[in-house]
């Protein structure tokens, strides 16, 4: 199973000079410059694969031990054609301007981190179509392969269940529910008619929930159609990618209603005004002069009146009320840097991707002639994403 999916929240993307995250699991390389990371999950589906499949193996090649090696290849490359569906993903988003964070290998298949939605419905298409596409691209060439080599030798062995997980990883990728490529096809499909990507979101993601509850329930069916009791493997299973579809789907409603209110972000409305003060002022002063004016943020300058820093209210708040006419501003303050000054007028994805490319706590917003206009903090844009 297959997915991509953007990320909203204001990080930095991944390049060559970011520190690996361990969080997202095992960096195993950059295929063209995007890091393909692999969980410890997949271990656990290479070990079930590997028993599950390794009886197939020995019925057919009877190879005694080193059937469980050829089983285990089989899983490597059936992750490898996972990852080769993921890289199409990426790979178009990239064509189209789209940066691409990571590939994460998991348990359950694969999913691509596109850190920007498709702008037009179209792009969105190409992008969720490509990785299905590929998967069925593959499972031909491995047909046609299969039918070229002896069928009861290891190759013939790995090209048949190759072609047939490979039209399996295509078609399923094609049912029409968010978060699998269908669903996203039936999105920029939807989009395009009212030219409202949210609505072709809804409509997808509810089509998921849809065949979450269709794939929890095939395993009864088809047990009542073989009249036979179902099979424990087949009910988790199915329980385990409904919940997955599910989860997904409702993933997918909360980004839409996120991505929404994006463009309703300004930096003038989320702005702080400031109260201007020296750099040897005390705390217990400048916070008096803020309470005075009705100011959200506390300004320093230097002697020409040049701001150099923006005093940080964490690190404030943690000094005790006594000792704050002893201690400084300049020392509860973050200097000003080139990435943390930018224009007043940013608003939307505008102002989002000026917080992932110099991520700091506090920005100092400028008119076009650089007159000072006030203070944002990221705290007031995450709680303008929450309401």
């Amino acid at each position: 199973m297959t997915e991509h999916g953007s990320a909203t929240t204001p990080t930095p993307p991944e390049n060559g000079s970011r520190p690996v995250d361990r969080r997202a699991g095992l960096l195993m390389g950059r295929p063209f410059g995007i890091p393909v990371y692999v969980t410890p999950s997949w271990i656990v589906i290479a070990v079930i694969i590997t028993v599950l499949y390794e009886p197939v193996v020995e019925r057919t090649l009877v190879l005694g031990a080193f059937s469980y090696v050829v089983a285990f290849v089989f899983a490597v490359l059936l992750y490898a054609s996972v990852l080769v569906h993921e890289l199409a993903h990426s790979v178009v988003a990239r064509l189209y301007g789209l940066p691409v964070r990571r590939i994460t290998l998991y348990m359950l298949g694969g999913v691509s981190e596109i850190e920007r939605e498709a702008p037009t419905a179209r792009q969105e298409f190409w992008v969720a179509f490509s990785g299905p596409l590929l998967s069925l691209v593959l499972a031909g060439l491995g047909f046609m392969a299969y039918g070229l080599v002896d069928p009861f030798t290891i190759a013939g062995v790995l090209l048949w269940q190759l072609w047939v997980a490979n039209l399996l990883v295509g078609l399923f990728n094609l049912l029409p529910g968010l978060p699998l490529d269908g669903g996203r096809l039936v999105r920029a499909a939807v989009w395009q008619v009212p030219r409202r990507p949210t609505t072709g979101t809804v409509v997808a993601a509810w089509g998921g929930r849809l065949l979450a509850a269709v794939v929890v329930t095939l395993p009864f069916l088809f047990a009542w159609w073989q009249q036979t009791s179902p099979s424990v493997f087949a009910v988790l299973w199915g329980v385990l990618l409904a919940a997955f579809i599910w989860m997904g789907a409702g993933s997918s409603l909360r980004t839409a209603r996120i991505r929404e209110r994006i463009p309703r972000l300004s930096a003038r409305l989320l702005a702080r005004r400031p109260v201007v003060v020296a750099a040897d002022t005390p705390l217990a002063e400048a916070r008096r002069r803020m309470a005075e004016t009705d100011a959200g943020a506390i300004l320093v300058v230097d002697t020409a009146g040049t701001p150099t820093s923006i005093v940080n209210e964490d690190a404030a708040q943690a000094v005790p009320d006594a000792r704050r006419p002893w201690v400084p501003v300049s020392s509860v303050a973050r200097a000003i840097t080139s990435g943390s000054v930018i224009g007043a007028d940013l608003a939307g994805e505008g102002l989002l991707g000026e917080l992932r490319r110099h991520p700091v706590p506090d920005y100092l917003l400028v008119e076009q002639d650089g007159s000072v206009y006030g203070v944002l903090r990221v705290t007031d844009v995450e709680a303008a994403f929450s309401r």
